[in-house]
């Protein structure tokens, strides 16, 4: 029999916070209850849990009577109780941002997150305005990272971060993209600024980052964030309907999305994935890529001969 079990089959026996019990054939029930992976931030030796959250479309919610709220909710008490912390969000992510705020004052939790947003205009004073915005919709006086969205207009909003890093009003600053269009760009920024955070898109199949910008992000000191780690969804809905490879119980792995984060996080350059998801039950299920076995170069190479 097969070592592994199917998204949905795992899911099922998943509630609340906690895994339930599994099939004596998976092997991930035995890391359930460890504590995520953490990997260092390059340019302060801070440690970071290797599995996050991304906050797009997932937390556009703004109802805290709903059913939405509820299971965003549960999402980010799977996420604090399995030790992890990293939440990701945008002022182009509708309300996501306001939503974060009032769930993090709502779970009384705002110092066991690592908060990262974006500013997403032309401009310094748009700049400005956006990102004060930004942390009074997050209920918070200072933001972990503050991001240059997609790169737009970036050498103003640099200038603007690097005094507000000074100030305390950031603690660490980067730059985001999300498609290999960008990249000429994205490595020049990488090679010519200080930067303490780059977010990029990478998956298994969608390994174009692999042979420029993780190998200058670790030369540089830079810590990296994994956006679109399930290929942007195709490739993860393609493959939910197949079964596990025999080798996925090795590495502690129950279902198709754990094996796509691993594979992201096999990465030495990667510091943290964060898939993007309103639904607790696949939260869980994302954790568990952040424990067990690590990926190694052979289930690199076993992965993409699948695809």
């Amino acid at each position: 029999m097969k070592s592994g079990i199917t998204r949905a089959q795992f899911l099922r026996l998943s509630a609340g916070t906690a895994l339930l019990a599994m099939s004596p054939f998976s092997l991930g029930a035995d890391t359930a209850q460890q504590p995520l992976r953490k990997r260092a931030i390059p340019s302060s030796g801070e440690q970071l849990p290797v599995v996050g959250i991304g906050t797009y479309r997932g937390f556009d919610i703004a109802r805290q009577d709903s059913a939405a709220w509820a299971d965003c909710r549960q999402v980010l008490q799977a996420l604090f109780a399995a030790g992890g912390s990293v939440i990701d969000s945008s002022p182009m992510y509708g309300q996501a941002e306001q939503a974060i705020g009032g769930l993090l004052d709502e779970l009384q939790a705002q110092d066991r997150a690592f908060v990262a947003t974006k500013v997403w205009t032309q401009g310094r004073q748009a700049g400005v305005k956006q990102m004060q915005q930004s942390m009074a919709l997050l209920q918070r006086q200072r933001i972990d990272l503050m991001q240059v969205h997609n790169l737009v207009d970036w050498q103003e909003h640099l200038v603007t971060l690097r005094q507000w890093k000074e100030a305390g009003r950031i603690r660490y600053l980067g730059v985001t993209h999300y498609t290999e269009s960008a990249y000429d760009q994205l490595e020049q920024v990488l090679g010519s600024e200080k930067l303490d955070f780059v977010q990029i898109n990478y998956a298994v199949n969608d390994r174009a980052a692999e042979r420029r910008i993780l190998p200058l992000a670790a030369e540089r000191g830079v810590a990296v964030l994994i956006n679109r780690p399930f290929g942007g969804g195709n490739l993860l809905r393609t493959l939910l309907d197949k079964p596990l490879p025999d080798w996925a119980g090795d590495y502690h792995c129950t279902s198709w999305p754990q094996l796509l984060l691993k594979f992201c996080l096999s990465h030495p350059a990667v510091t943290c994935v964060i898939p993007g998801t309103g639904n607790p039950r696949h939260m869980l299920d994302n954790l568990q890529a952040g424990r067990g076995r690590e990926a190694d170069q052979a289930f690199r190479e076993r992965l993409i001969r699948l695809l």
